[in-house]
């Protein structure tokens, strides 16, 4: 049994990594598309520290969700084990993979949408050309926004993994 357990660990370990690239990559991409007229590729090889942190959130508030997600994994494998057919422990695992994808687009989404009312809500500031300029204080303001707002998604895929698995 040990060795099962030893497996599975490993098998984990493995989703989890290529999880992880898999939603960093996107949730890259996915910014250059938000971010209006920056490069951040360019920006940050320049030292924009503002544009760093902006990027730097983003890629912390994906692994909040997916850290999230794996846990559901993990708890899907474990009940997929220890089901009584091949059909309904494949069923846990789908079900477990398909909870991932929808924490990371659902964070992709409330990002998106988050930073979107801030730009409403403070219209005295562009914070996109703020960014490109270097301004560390807006791009603090818009991690701030970026990270809490994955904390909040974080919690509803924990309770889609409760509801699901």
């Amino acid at each position: 049994m040990e060795i099962i357990n030893a497996v599975v660990g490993i098998v984990q370990l493995v989703i989890a990594i290529i999880l992880a690239v898999v939603a960093l990559y996107i949730g890259f991409s996915v910014l250059g598309k938000i971010t209006k007229g920056i490069d951040e590729e360019k920006e940050i090889a320049k030292g924009n520290t503002a544009v760093g942190i902006l990027v730097a959130s983003v890629f912390i508030s994906i692994g909040i969700v997916v850290q999230s997600g794996v846990v559901g994994i993990s708890i899907g494998i474990s009940k997929a084990l220890a089901a009584a057919t091949m059909s309904e422990s494949i069923l846990i695992i789908v079900i477990s993979f398909v909870q991932l994808i929808l924490g990371i687009v659902l964070a992709i989404i409330a990002i998106y949408l988050a930073l979107n009312i801030l730009d409403k809500l403070t219209k005295g500031i562009d914070e996109f050309a703020e960014l490109k300029k270097g301004n560390v204080a807006v791009a603090l303001e818009m991690a701030g926004v970026i990270i809490t707002t994955a904390v909040i998604i974080q919690s509803g895929v924990q309770g889609i993994t409760a509801a699901l698995i």
